[in-house]
């Protein structure tokens, strides 16, 4: 069958275009597929079936509850007692604000999967704080946003269940387990950034706790965090599936917080539920039109001819991976994480598999560079929201944000270049 350009620019412009006019992600992705459609000649029935298809997994079935429990263990105050914990152990450093900060999105990554519920919720509490505390605004932006995307890699992550969708049905527990390394080192990279910087700005100490109180801030953190050993735990140790073990934790994250931290209340119920059914409305709309674009990307032979360009740049998987990264970073500066996952990896993974690279290693790779999009000009929603909370302009934040981007991408050539960082857990786990 003969490449269709004409097709293929109707779909791939028209996407862009409805983007440049502001319209909604779902809808630009749909009416692009319908109207490709129709100039193909295909039945629109066609496109109704694969949008449908798109949601037709159990896996998918997860999703909702992961949402579920990061909202109430969000609005049950587990972010002020994971700062809490944060300055236990850390805030007695030199710049120990800002290294607290790097450890709350770690423990808050492991119960709400999102880097844009980090932001929101740690950020706003912290960012104040550390303006408070002396730190300039824009430093106390780049510390919470760039820590922020260890949401994304170390589970549960929502945006791991989505590559899981799209590469097949891989397995939800070593795509978790995968997560762990490469998002730890991430931390500890962004660590030893507010280390330097604390020493050159001389920032102050955190503060610091008696044994007694110390002890009693991580007790009452350690019963929330609970939440991750029941996720993790019984999906590792084939007790629950990846939806039944989220199921587990919502019922968990409610006695939590609503008989041990009563924290929850009607209205608070009411805020939780509106808030899980708008991201779900979202991301459901998003999965089923993605599912349709990413349809007549495969019909026009769009994956193919990529692959041909990149394999044709060179035949050294060091150089091919290379130039997957830089398409990936390229694009989630521009995109959204959840489209970009689900449109990208039928075309990508093919691609990364002819050159030796595991599923589930590629899988991390790509979560990662995106996740570095979140932070980045100038669509990166996690950004958006931390300056948002700041205060302050993407211009002014955008300087403070370099040494961070420059741990971030040592990490990720580490974890590009590196199987074993990725691919030891899941393998000792087995």
């Amino acid at each position: 069958m003969p490449v269709d350009y004409g097709g293929i620019a109707l779909l791939i412009g028209g996407f862009f275009g409805f983007m440049a006019l502001r319209v909604p992600l779902a809808f630009a992705l749909g009416l692009a597929a319908l109207i490709t459609a129709a100039y193909l000649g295909l039945p629109l029935l066609l496109v109704a079936q694969r949008m449908i298809n798109g949601l037709n997994s159990f896996t998918f079935l997860a999703v909702p509850f992961f949402i579920l429990v990061g909202n109430i263990m969000t609005e049950g105050g587990i972010s002020d007692r994971l700062v809490r914990l944060a300055d236990v152990l850390v805030g007695r450093m030199r710049g120990g604000l800002a290294q607290g900060n790097v450890v709350a999105s770690t423990l808050f990554g492991g119960i709400s999967g999102s880097s844009i519920a980090d932001v929101a919720s740690v950020g706003s509490f912290l960012i104040p704080a550390m303006v408070r505390k002396g730190y300039t605004p824009q430093f106390s932006v780049a510390v919470t946003v760039t820590s922020s995307v260890q949401g994304v890699l170390i589970p549960p992550s929502q945006n791991m269940i989505f590559y899981a969708l799209a590469a097949g049905g891989l397995p939800i527990s070593t795509l978790f387990l995968a997560g762990y390394v490469p998002g730890l080192l991430l931390g500890g990279s962004l660590m030893v950034i507010c280390w330097v910087m604390a020493r050159k700005h001389n920032h102050p100490q955190g503060g610091v706790y008696g044994f007694r109180q110390g002890m009693g801030i991580v007790a009452d953190a350690l019963i929330g965090l609970f939440t991750v050993v029941i996720i993790i735990g019984g999906i590792v140790a084939g007790i629950f599936t990846a939806t039944e073990s989220a199921a587990v934790a919502v019922i968990y994250a409610l006695l939590v917080t609503g008989l041990y931290y009563r924290t929850l209340n009607r209205r608070a119920m009411g805020r939780i539920l509106a808030s899980t059914l708008t991201t779900l409305a979202m991301v459901t709309a998003i999965i089923m039109t993605s599912s349709a674009f990413g349809f007549l990307l495969s019909y026009l032979q769009v994956p193919s001819l990529l692959a041909q360009t990149i394999l044709g740049l060179s035949d050294n998987p060091i150089i091919i991976l290379l130039a997957i990264n830089v398409l990936l970073l390229v694009l989630g500066m521009v995109m959204d994480m959840g489209v970009l996952i689900l449109l990208l990896t039928p075309i990508l993974l093919p691609i990364a598999t002819s050159i030796g690279v595991d599923p589930v290693h590629f899988g991390i790779i790509m979560i990662l560079n995106l996740g570095i999009g979140l932070c980045t000009p100038p669509v990166g929603t996690s950004l958006l929201v931390g300056a948002s909370i700041g205060r302050i302009s993407l211009e002014r934040t955008t300087p403070a944000l370099i040494p961070f981007y420059i741990a971030m991408f040592v990490v990720l050539m580490l974890v590009t270049y590196v199987p074993a960082l990725s691919m030891t857990l899941p393998s000792l786990m087995k």
